[in-house]
């Protein structure tokens, strides 16, 4: 999770009162879905048809898509409010969930064999992010829950 790190940090740098900061503190209460690496470079490779190999390339060819642009898809990615668990999350089939975007949701598809958790994001063209079920309830026992997901949730179209 380097350059979701690398990503938060930078719109930080750029704009300290960002709402992304929320991410950096564990007493408001939210549930993030965080893109790991290869999410990120699955995205680079989707948006230039280049597959960088390595971490900084990765995020210098996020970061080129500009502070509030990487912002929003942030925000994107994080559920204000009460943390929603995996075992509450294997039960939420057909759920939208406001995000911290303004005026987007995310829509929630549950298959119980095998189990599996898909994101429904705004962008028919890319896959739908998947709940990466081993790596779920990052902070559980916080006021912050995090479940990490294999692509990148996008806002538009």
């Amino acid at each position: 999770y380097d350059i979701v790190t690398q990503a938060v940090l930078a719109v930080l740098a750029a704009k300290p009162n960002s709402k992304v900061k929320v991410l950096t503190d564990g007493t408001v209460p939210l549930t993030a879905f965080i893109p790991n690496d290869q999410a990120f470079r699955l995205l680079v490779k989707d948006l230039t048809g280049i597959a960088p190999i390595s971490e900084k390339q990765i995020f210098n060819a996020v970061a080129k898509l500009g502070i509030p642009t990487v912002e929003k898809v942030l925000q994107y990615h994080i559920v204000p409010g009460a943390t929603i668990l995996s075992g509450d999350a294997l039960k939420a089939n057909g759920a939208k969930l406001k995000s911290a975007l303004p005026g987007k949701t995310i829509g929630v598809k549950v298959a119980t064999s095998p189990a599996s958790i898909t994101l429904i994001d705004y962008n028919k063209a890319l896959p739908n992010p998947k709940v990466i079920l081993s790596q779920v309830d990052i902070n559980k026992g916080n006021m912050q829950d995090a479940h990490g997901i294999n692509a990148v949730l996008m806002p538009t179209k």
